[in-house]
């Protein structure tokens, strides 16, 4: 293996520590509820302050910081992370966890956007994607292993503890790094107005409107998801962890499936029938705690549910190069604020299910949010048909004369 190789997967195990941090509140959402004295609903909303911050702040620190030499400004972003993870271990309260929150957003979003562009400027010629993708990889492995195993030590430990685990790790992450990754220019700051100026295009706001949407309707259920399968489906405690896990494998699956998907019977195909297939599982869901008392068919819808929600995934990200594909950077930038602010207001509205309706009404509301995105999909490939039947006219009118 090359030395350039294995930084990459040490800088996708610093991702995947990110990724655990933002998604394990999800599945400990109950055990911070109970032990802090706060309603579900207000401890759902810890997603929301960290998927905001992190979609609004990231973007304006690392135009900020694009001078600054990548390894130095990864290490200081890392620094920042684990700071607000033993904050959040020590500090007591509600108010001061959220503050901790907070800064552990601002890191977290520096520490991912610096990760990938430090292994796409170290890898071997020609290896810069499946660099990229590796890094992604390490984030999306999170809701995997990450989660589960959060469970797992927050019934041991306490949910505290696993802020303290991974305060540790990133200790010693940081020390790694320090000593391994190689010094990485920065870049020359691409304003934000210029990346801004991006969404008057039509077709590049209604491709992101399918990000929001889509994740949107997918975080309304799934910040909620551990409450859900203890006290509607009524799941054993004992078996809780091995449901999330499976959840997660079936994730990443989807994600392998909607690619291969993607190549092979294209864009709209796989985007709408994944979206349609997400909206049948969230349905089914509902039917399945209603009307069976078989966790193991719970299991199975949430595992379909999964499955359809991420093969939508890489095929979104396609889409939206796609879409311009001169700006894909920028593009994928946008797509990764978007995805962060959905995830917020998924959360948000989650919790006003949960309070003005009932914990059961979440995948009926999510399901909502997906169907939004169909129909928003559906008349963003209309619109790509019309177009390309609009140029290919001149083109026949030249072969006739």
């Amino acid at each position: 293996m090359k030395a350039s190789t294995w930084k990459v997967y040490f800088l996708a195990i610093v991702s995947f520590l990110v990724g655990t941090s933002e998604y394990v509140i999800s599945g400990i959402l109950d055990k911070i509820s109970d032990t802090m004295g706060i309603s579900i609903t207000s401890a759902g909303q810890l997603v929301t302050v960290f998927s905001f911050v992190y979609a609004i702040c990231t973007p304006i620190l690392m135009a900020l910081t694009a001078k600054i030499e990548r390894q130095k400004l990864l290490v200081g972003a890392l620094g920042i992370f684990v700071v607000a993870n033993i904050l959040s271990f020590v500090l007591p309260g509600f108010g001061l966890f959220v503050l901790a929150r907070v800064i552990m957003a601002l890191g977290a979003g520096m520490v991912v956007v610096t990760a990938l562009d430090i292994a796409a400027k170290i890898a071997p010629e020609g290896k810069q994607a499946s660099s990229i993708a590796t890094v992604v990889m390490g984030f999306t492995t999170s809701l995997i292993i990450g989660v589960p195993l959060g469970r797992m030590i927050a019934s041991a430990y306490g949910w505290k503890s696993v802020f303290g685990f991974i305060a540790i790790t990133g200790l010693l992450a940081i020390f790694v790094l320090y000593k391994t990754i190689p010094q990485v220019k920065g870049d020359a700051p691409v304003p934000l107005s210029k990346q801004l100026a991006l969404l008057k295009s039509k077709k590049v706001a209604l491709g992101l409107s399918i990000t929001f949407f889509w994740l949107g309707g997918y975080s309304i259920a799934y910040t909620y998801i551990s409450p859900y399968l203890l006290k509607v489906a009524s799941l054993n405690e004992d078996v809780l962890s091995g449901v999330l896990l499976a959840f997660g494998v079936a994730s990443l699956i989807g994600s392998k499936f909607g690619g291969y998907s993607t190549d092979k019977w294209g864009v709209s195909s796989t985007l709408t029938g994944g979206m349609l297939l997400h909206i049948a599982a969230l349905i089914l869901l509902s039917v399945a705690v209603t009307l069976t008392n078989s966790w193991l068919f719970v299991v199975a819808v949430l595992v379909l549910w999964s499955f359809a929600a991420w093969s939508s995934g890489p095929t979104q990200q396609y889409n939206l190069i796609r879409i311009e594909p001169n700006y894909s950077g920028v593009m994928l930038g946008l797509n990764q604020s978007i995805m962060q602010l959905s995830m917020a207001a998924g959360a948000g509205i989650g919790g006003l299910a949960v309070d003005r309706v009932s914990l059961a009404s979440i995948p009926w509301f999510g399901t909502i949010g997906v169907a939004i995105a169909v129909m928003a999909s559906f008349l963003l490939f209309a619109w790509i048909r019309e177009e390309a039947r609009k140029a290919s006219k001149p083109q026949k009118h030249a072969l006739s004369d």
